[in-house]
């Protein structure tokens, strides 16, 4: 039996938490998938058949799939779980280049990789879906997709290249609250880059991710709004563009190490 419960759903990419409880040694009948994927072992394994090659998967290989392979699957050990990332063909470009797919049907689940793993489901557990999510989603496919795509590709060179330009470029669309930046992607694209080109600018230019930039612009104006006397931190929250009052509330705990109605009471106690 296989269940799917998905983690976050975007129009470039899918995040699912899979359980399988099957317990049969023989191969499944072939499948057919119209995606790119990366599946993660987070407990458990099971065997995979890709292009006639057998690969045993658990927590320290992953498998990465493409659109039109054909693939069986075994379960000799039991159930597992598993993370499946699905990304569509406009992304998987934007980091492995033109190539038709990956050269290596697995790939090596390192420390660092496994890192990569664990903080993406730490940031879906958060709910910031449209920039931190999908920065942890960047850096974990440009690992594995780094891994299982030979030459030269998008992602040797957005880590090679100076980009003072774009990231002036983004700090503009965030601070005048353009709608188009109201997600990693979508300010990608307006700005005519790669998502993974905007997220490594940031750091080489600020020192700082544009996630995190983008929380100090709303913590700015939530300070802003609190200092003027703002009761309701569900408005607030709203208008800010955070989840809920929780989501604010945990942001600004980590960004400033106070909850919103504790700054409150700081800045009308200022002198």
């Amino acid at each position: 039996m296989l269940t799917a419960v998905p983690v976050a759903t975007c129009p470039d990419f899918g995040i699912s938490a899979v359980a399988c409880r099957d317990d049969h040694a023989r191969w499944s009948m072939p499948e057919v998938r119209s995606d790119y994927r990366v599946v993660l072992v987070r407990r458990g394994r099971f065997r995979r058949m890709a292009a006639g090659v057998p690969a045993d998967i658990d927590a320290t290989l992953a498998y990465v799939g493409a659109p039109g392979e054909e693939e069986c699957f075994a379960h000799p050990a039991g159930g597992d779980v598993c993370t499946a990332i699905s990304v569509t063909p406009k992304l998987w470009r934007s980091l492995a280049g033109d190539v038709a797919g990956p050269v290596a049907h697995t790939v090596y689940v390192d420390p660092r990789l496994d890192l990569a793993h664990r903080r993406l489901l730490a940031a879906a557990d958060l709910g910031d879906v449209d920039y931190a999510l999908s920065e942890e989603l960047l850096a974990l496919l440009s690992t594995a997709i780094g891994r299982t795509v030979t030459g030269r590709t998008p992602i040797t060179a957005a880590c090679a290249r100076p980009d003072p330009g774009l990231v002036t470029a983004a700090r503009e669309a965030i601070i005048e609250g353009d709608p188009a930046s109201d997600t990693l992607f979508s300010l990608a694209e307006l700005l005519g880059v790669s998502p993974y080109r905007l997220s490594r600018a940031f750091p080489h230019e600020l020192g700082v991710s544009v996630t995190r930039y983008r929380h100090r612009v709303r913590i700015g104006r939530a300070l802003d709004r609190l200092a003027a006397g703002e009761r309701s931190l569900s408005t607030l929250a709203a208008d800010l563009g955070y989840a809920d009052q929780a989501h604010l509330t945990r942001t600004m705990r980590q960004h400033l190490g106070h909850t919103p109605t504790a700054v409150r009471r700081l800045l009308a106690s200022a002198p």
